[in-house]
């Protein structure tokens, strides 16, 4: 009998005003030296919404005024039981100027010059969908960081969860709406 898989829930927030998208390259860790959103792991007991916004802030030094939960990622890697839940946000007002922390160094790029050999592989499949304004559900296998074996992504008419009543249990199990 197979191991199940272990889920582990994350967050991705994404801040594109108007023709800008803020980006961040990561510093360290896994996908260390790829430019990407802010985001990171959901807290116990933190809602997803909380939890997109605390990383940003984090990461950034920017605070996200509207987000909303716009896309969802299931990420699979062969031959791991780990499967990463991503819950994609996306903000088109902030406050605060963004700063380079120990984690990320923010910088902003034209959403027609995004950066895209310099990011994860599936990021040029659903970006632009977040920044056409539309919502997406996406799985995507990957052998190793470098070569994605299969995906499916779809549009979707809206997300079928409210964000801000999604609260974690644990980081590394399922969700529930409260």
């Amino acid at each position: 009998m197979a191991a199940a898989a272990i889920r582990k829930q994350l967050t991705l927030l994404l801040l594109h005003t108007g023709e800008s998208v803020l980006l961040g390259m990561k510093k360290r860790g896994f996908g260390a030296l790829k430019f990407n959103g802010f985001g990171g792991k959901v807290e116990p007991g933190e809602t997803l919404l909380a939890g997109a916004v605390r990383e940003m802030v984090e990461e950034s030094g920017v605070t996200p005024l509207d987000p909303v939960l716009c896309g969802h990622i299931v990420f699979k890697f062969e031959a791991q039981a780990e499967v990463l839940e991503v819950h994609v946000f996306r903000a088109t007002r902030s406050s605060g100027e963004p700063v380079e922390t120990d984690e990320m160094k923010p910088q902003w790029f034209k959403a027609t010059d995004i950066p895209y050999d310099r990011m994860w592989l599936d990021d040029r499949h659903w970006l632009p969908l977040l920044l056409a304004g539309k919502s997406f559900d996406a799985e995507f296998l990957f052998r190793g960081q470098e070569e994605i074996l299969s995906m499916d992504i779809k549009e979707v008419t809206a997300m079928p969860v409210d964000a801000s009543a999604v609260l974690v249990a644990e980081v590394q199990t399922a969700i529930s709406i409260v």
